[in-house]
């Protein structure tokens, strides 16, 4: 039984309209693309255009210049191996490959900053220049460096050297994950699409309190009431 037919129709009409609403939001009329891919997309872009710390982390690595290491790592197979060993010859580190097992000595800073060079590269989606660098797919090689320096960052803290296992975690969590997550996305500032950024926050807020309004009119009509 219905307590209140026009309360009850009236949350029914703003029931049907929010999904009639919700339908068009998944066909492609936003530069063809759903509203969901295009403000998933948007949102990306201007993420990174805020994420920007490789400059930041180059500093701190500058300190470690001239600092010698020797670890011992272990690749998931002797082709990764063989894949990560070129990366620290790349940085002018010796390497040993034993099947998946890379014994490496070599200057932490040129390390460190050889990765920076490729995360910096595919930060600003440059990917071509560190797929030519190594002659393998240019996410493969960030995949690399950030599973290299997860090995790194455990053999350093191992032998104690916990100031250099720091800087290692810090260029694989902000330089090397950063450029692999943001890869092939256009970074943008709020202030380029200020109107599209708040409207679409003001649509969220009303489509919710929408979709609210409209259960609580249909149960409210339908003769169910909050009491204490």
């Amino acid at each position: 039984m219905i307590a209140s037919r026009k309360e009850f129709l009236s949350g029914f009409g703003l029931f049907v309209a929010f999904l009639v609403v919700l339908i068009i939001l998944f066909f492609p009329i936003f530069k063809g693309q759903n509203a969901l891919r295009y403000l998933d997309n948007l949102y990306n872009s201007i993420s990174k255009g805020s994420a920007y710390y490789i400059p930041a982390v180059q500093e701190q690595v500058g300190k470690f210049a001239g600092e010698s290491i020797i670890v011992t790592l272990k690749a998931a197979n002797q082709k990764a191996a063989e894949q990560i060993a070129a990366l620290f010859r790349s940085s002018d580190a010796e390497v040993i490959v034993t099947g998946t097992e890379l014994k490496v000595k070599g200057d932490l800073g040129k390390i460190l900053g050889n990765c920076l060079k490729d995360a910096d590269a595919m930060y600003k989606n440059a990917g071509e220049q560190v797929s030519g660098k190594y002659g393998y797919d240019e996410r493969r090689v960030l995949f690399n460096w950030w599973t290299a320096f997860k090995g790194m960052d455990k053999d350093l803290s191992g032998q104690k050297k916990f100031k250099e296992a720091k800087i290692v975690n810090l260029v694989q969590n902000k330089a090397v994950e950063t450029s692999y997550n943001y890869y092939k996305v256009e970074a943008q500032k709020i202030s380029d699409q200020p109107g599209t950024v708040i409207a679409s926050l003001l649509f969220y807020v009303i489509y919710t309190l929408w979709y609210g309004f409209a259960i609580l009119f249909m149960f409210e009509g339908w003769g169910l009431r909050l009491g204490h």
